[in-house]
């Protein structure tokens, strides 16, 4: 395993064929950890760490964890929030550790296998253990940020400027195609658990547990075919940590407009990742659908998002990467306003909502992560990314607590769903003003044909 000096944007990405194969080394990893946003946080563990929590739960419906009151149907949200808190600071640390040191591969499979063996954990969730749940969601939640900021690192490195946009699609997609691979062997399992012989309860913490287990199994791949850089020495003094952090954050206010984009990605994505994550609770809680109709909904989306991100990246070669997520946010706002109004026990609607989701679901997130590599000035990709990442994957912290205050205070995960919305338009408003091919040169990066 060779190592490069950092020199450009698409450092060691220079010979065709070393490319494409950390390229292709880089996309498993996509493959490997889109199980857990998939399977664990999208669909089985939102409605039953919920349950676990309603299991240990007052009579006024409360459990109290610190001693704080907290409504059981409010605990997994809440724990998502917890989960970003810690990562806001481990990400930014990690990011600069990597960048300081170009020791990237050792920090990506110390997260990934962290978060791995968390989710392989969850298999002992049962009974009134909401604590252990929301201990455990908090670890793989922070591992799989953390990992997520090494991994989205490499693109700008294995990637020169006109690839990028179809490569990060191709990961999404491939991420996609795994998500709906295990899924489907999930829902086999839960629907025919009798036949299986073991209950409901222990289908669901087997389909938990296998995704860690995939998920550590994979990274191998990845880990043997990418490959670390070496950096430019740091400043003498200059601690991979604390420190660190703040001059990066410093020297982030260098690219004003690369701030802006980030600030607009931060405010929709956090829409996105709060749907991700509470659609299965508001479908099973509020709509009163079943497991299965609700993993058949996941399913629906994991299929067309493949299609979605590939189609996409189409899209961004014709019309630029920044108008076509414009696009796609339109139709988040359409699709989440329409959520709103789905009647109760009616699985074709909450079907049409998946297939709305779905089909912008992959290329928003695809094109988002391509053009923000442009975006990162050469040799500070780690630091920049581990910003980005602070709302991707599940991690935003904002729509969560705004999710769970809102049906806090009002009982309704209807109103709970429907102050998403905010966040896509506003959103729109802030990624509309940002003038991306001047942002691309003031990074000091080369400005692809179409942006």
């Amino acid at each position: 395993m060779g190592t490069d000096t950092v020199r450009g944007t698409a450092s060691g990405a220079s010979a065709p064929a070393g490319r494409r194969r950390e390229q292709h080394g880089w996309y498993v990893y996509d493959w490997a950890c889109s199980v857990y946003s998939t399977s664990v946080l999208t669909v089985f563990l939102g409605p039953y760490l919920t349950s676990v929590a309603k299991a240990a739960a007052d009579a006024d419906g409360f459990v109290h964890p610190l001693g704080i009151p907290v409504r059981a149907g409010s605990f997994f949200a809440y724990t998502v929030s917890l989960s970003v808190v810690l990562a806001l600071f481990v990400m930014p640390l990690a990011g600069a550790a990597a960048d300081r040191t170009g020791r990237k591969k050792p920090l990506l499979a110390a997260s990934a296998y962290l978060g791995a063996a968390a989710t392989a954990g969850m298999f002992f969730l049962s009974g009134d253990r909401y604590l252990l749940g929301g201990a455990l969601l908090v670890i793989a939640n922070a591992s799989l940020a953390v990992s997520m900021v090494l991994y989205n690192s490499y693109l700008p490195q294995i990637a020169p400027p006109e690839e990028r946009d179809a490569v990060s699609s191709r990961g999404w997609a491939l991420g996609y195609a795994s998500g709906a691979l295990v899924l489907l062997a999930n829902l086999w399992l839960y629907t025919s658990h009798d036949t299986f012989g073991v209950t409901e309860s222990t289908a669901v913490r087997i389909c938990l547990a296998s995704a860690g287990v995939w998920w550590g199994a994979f990274t191998v791949v990845p880990l043997r075919r990418l490959r670390d850089r070496r950096t430019a020495p740091g400043p003498a003094g200059t601690a991979p940590g604390l420190r660190h952090f703040v001059a990066t954050v410093r020297d982030m206010r260098r690219y004003p407009l690369t701030l802006s984009f980030l600030l607009a990605y931060l405010v929709y994505n956090d829409g996105v990742q709060t749907v991700i994550s509470q659609a299965s609770v508001y479908g099973s809680e509020e709509l009163g659908l079943g497991q299965s109709t609700l993993i058949v909904a996941v399913l629906l989306v994991q299929v067309l998002a493949v299609a979605g991100a590939l189609a996409m990246g189409r899209l961004a070669r014709a019309y630029g990467a920044k108008h076509t997520i414009l696009g796609s946010l339109v139709a988040w706002t359409v699709t989440i306003g329409a959520g709103y109004f789905l009647p109760r026990q009616s699985p074709v609607w909450f079907f049409a909502l998946a297939v709305g989701i779905g089909l912008v679901l992959g290329g928003t997130q695809a094109l988002s992560r391509s053009l923000f590599s442009h975006l990162v000035p050469a040799g500070k990709e780690a630091e920049y990314f581990s910003a980005y990442e602070m709302s991707d994957r599940g991690m935003s912290w904002l729509g969560p607590l705004v999710f769970g205050l809102a049906y806090q205070l009002t009982g309704s995960y209807r109103d709970a769903i429907v102050s998403l919305v905010l966040f896509f338009l506003v959103g729109f408003a802030l990624l509309a003003r940002v003038p991306v091919r001047r942002a691309v040169r003031d990074a000091g990066n080369d400005v692809p044909t179409r942006i």
